[in-house]
C-alpha cells in the first residue's frame, strides 16, 4: 500500500512531535515476529507509555533530521520498529524486556538524547529502576526523619500514662 504525499507529511508530523518530546529512542528489527506476538509488544509498550510503530526508514529519517536523534539515521535500514518516549527507562525496558522472550525481536541501537547507544547500553539502562520506582524512593527517604521525630515525640505522653497506668494499678 502506497502512501500519496499528504499522508507521508502527516506521518513526518506526528513522528516529528514524538520526538521533540522524546528523551530516549530505540531501533529494533522485527524480522520474523509473528502478529500474536508484535500485537502483546504493543500492548506492553501502550502500557508504558512508549509510542511504538512501525514505519518507513525514510519518513523517520525526515522525522529527525534537525533533532538530537540525528545519529540514529545511519542505522536505519531493513524492516525496523521505533519506540519513542520521554522516559528513557520506560523505553529501554519494555523492549529489552519483550527481546529477551522473543529471539526475533532484535533491538540495533537506540540514542538518549545526541548520544548514541548500542544494544549493551540499553540493556544497562533498561536494568536501571523507573521513574516511579525512584520517586518512591525520594519520597520515602524525605519521609523517614520527619515520620521518626514524631515517633520520637509521641513516646514521652505514651511513657507518661504507661507510668500513671502501673501506679494505679499498684494502689
Amino acid at each position: 500500500m502506497s502512501l500519496n504525499l499528504e499522508e507521508k507529511k502527516a506521518i513526518v508530523a506526528e513522528v516529528g512531535a514524538q520526538v521533540a518530546q522524546a528523551q530516549a529512542m530505540v531501533i529494533a528489527e522485527y524480522r520474523g515476529l509473528e502478529v500474536g506476538q508484535m500485537t502483546q509488544l504493543r500492548v506492553k509498550t501502550r502500557q508504558s507509555g512508549v509510542y511504538f510503530r512501525v514505519l518507513k526508514n525514510s519518513l523517520v529519517r525526515r522525522a529527525v533530521a534537525d533533532t538530537p536523534f540525528v545519529g540514529l539515521t545511519e542505522h536505519m535500514v531493513g524492516p525496523l520498529v521505533y519506540g519513542i518516549g520521554s522516559d528513557p527507562v520506560a523505553v529501554a525496558k519494555v523492549l529489552h524486556e519483550f527481546a529477551k522472550t522473543n529471539d526475533k525481536l532484535v533491538i540495533k541501537v537506540g540514542a538518549m538524547g545526541e548520544k548514541v547507544m548500542s544494544k549493551d547500553d540499553i540493556a544497562a539502562l533498561a536494568a536501571l529502576p523507573s521513574r516511579e520506582e525512584l520517586m518512591a524512593k525520594l519520597l520515602g527517604t524525605m519521609q523517614a526523619p520527619v515520620a521518626k521525630f514524631v515517633q520520637t515525640l509521641n513516646e514521652v505522653p505514651t511513657r507518661f500514662v504507661r507510668g500513671l497506668a502501673i501506679v494505679c494499678d499498684n494502689k
